[in-house]
């Protein structure tokens, strides 16, 4: 299995306090978050590389990051330099797949997350069923909620409906940015982008194809036990690193 980790934002909603600082490489507790991703991966015994996607900003800073590692960790540069000819989340998963010539399953996984779950539990979910699998997690705050995908699941975790920040969500099932994807589902990211030509906000967030996926084959869903932080704005980053450094 190889993962990916996304990591070619722009920390738009970053950038008055951190300009030159990609959020993956903030520090909590002392170590960049990535570092707490790439410990998580080493957790799954089957992922045997790690690719963090990154842009042409922000590639040098990456490229001096040194993590601990059990399996070799490659960061590629997308050559994207702005917002305005970003390839999106979904873009960069299929420059990945495409540029290295993947066709194993993969997991993929956000750069500014924090997960207080193990993600070998997902994996053995992931393994279970047999099918793509997202990560889920109840939350009762509903104005919070309408931030994430949310979706309905059956008694198994089928995936029953899916839809990013919804305005009125139909569950308090939050889905957060941790994927993993069969390799028979890779061929699909390039469907999706065909379907999608000229729509960029349909490129952006990563849940945007798991939305559309869930139509076109089983998705199941891994309700974790613990947390997933998701670490994108300067309160949720500020939060975190009080918390970790008490």
């Amino acid at each position: 299995m190889k993962a990916i980790i996304l990591a070619a934002g722009y920390a738009t909603r970053m950038q008055e306090k951190y300009p030159n600082t990609p959020k993956p490489l903030l520090p909590i507790g002392g170590r960049p978050i990535i570092d707490f991703i790439v410990d998580q991966l080493n957790g799954v015994l089957a992922v045997d590389e790690i690719f963090v996607v990154t842009n042409a900003k922000f590639y040098e800073n990456f490229t001096a990051w040194q993590p601990a590692s059990r399996v070799p960790v490659r960061v590629l540069n997308d050559s994207t330099t702005a917002v305005e000819n970003r390839l999106g989340a979904i873009g960069d998963i299929l420059f990945v797949l495409q540029s290295q010539k993947i066709s194993q399953d993969i997991v993929v996984v956000a750069g500014d997350n924090y997960l207080e779950y193990p993600l070998a539990a997902q994996y053995a979910f992931f393994q279970k069923t047999g099918c793509d699998t997202l990560c889920a997690m109840r939350m009762a705050d509903v104005e919070r909620l309408k931030g994430f995908a949310v979706a309905e699941l059956d008694a198994h975790g089928k995936v029953l409906s899916l839809e990013e920040k919804p305005a009125q969500p139909k569950s308090d099932i939050a889905i957060f940015a941790t994927y993993f994807y069969r390799a028979e589902t890779l061929p699909l990211f390039e469907v999706y982008k065909a379907a999608h030509a000229g729509e960029q906000k349909k490129m952006d967030a990563p849940g945007q194809f798991p939305q559309w996926l869930y139509t076109q084959k089983d998705v199941y869903a891994y309700t974790m036990e613990g947390q997933c932080h998701d670490l994108g704005t300067i309160d949720s980053y500020q939060s975190m690193k009080v918390q970790m450094e008490k």
